[in-house]
């Protein structure tokens, strides 16, 4: 994390199953690893954090378990998630994944491309985005008319435009 320019970097991601307990891996994929801009309401609640609970050295963990290391899944759920959720009305079975779904809805709704939301995510293409959130992007009716009129808009008004009697 890089508050000073107010990005974070994915260079790695936290695992947890049964046999392996949590531990430390890569992304999933080579677009995984990205770099996300920090709003500016996220860096500063990240330096509140640092200072009321400052991480152990630059590769300590910024969040961490009562009892210190990685935070577990499950206990993250039961213990913050959950009661957290309940407290402010959302939605009972709503998992963290919901914040990722809002995130690309949100950088959508405020007309951000979506190549900027596939790398946002860190999705393999911009197809991969256009298959999960097509739906958000706005329709461009008025756009495409305006785009037309305002290409023929040098045009005379008493030019009359030449129409195939055929047609």
């Amino acid at each position: 994390m890089d508050l000073l320019h107010a990005t974070v970097s994915v260079e790695q991601q936290i695992q947890q199953t049964a046999k392996h307990g949590v531990y430390v891996c890569p992304p999933k994929t080579a677009r995984s690893h990205r770099t996300v801009p920090l709003p500016r309401m996220a860096v500063d609640a990240m330096k509140a954090h640092l200072r009321d609970f400052p991480a152990d050295g630059p590769e300590g963990w910024i969040f961490t378990a009562p009892q210190g290391g990685p935070v577990v899944y499950t206990h993250f759920m039961d213990g913050s998630w959950r009661p957290a959720c309940a407290k402010v009305g959302i939605a009972k079975g709503t998992g963290p994944h919901a914040l990722r779904h809002h995130y690309a809805s949100l950088l959508i709704k405020h007309g951000e491309s979506v190549k900027t939301v596939s790398e946002r995510l860190g999705h393999t293409n911009a197809a991969m985005t256009l298959n999960i959130y097509t739906h958000l992007w706005p329709d461009s009716e008025e756009r495409t008319r305006a785009a037309v009129d305002k290409a023929y808009a040098d045009q005379s008004a008493n030019a009359q435009p030449q129409v195939d009697e055929a047609a």
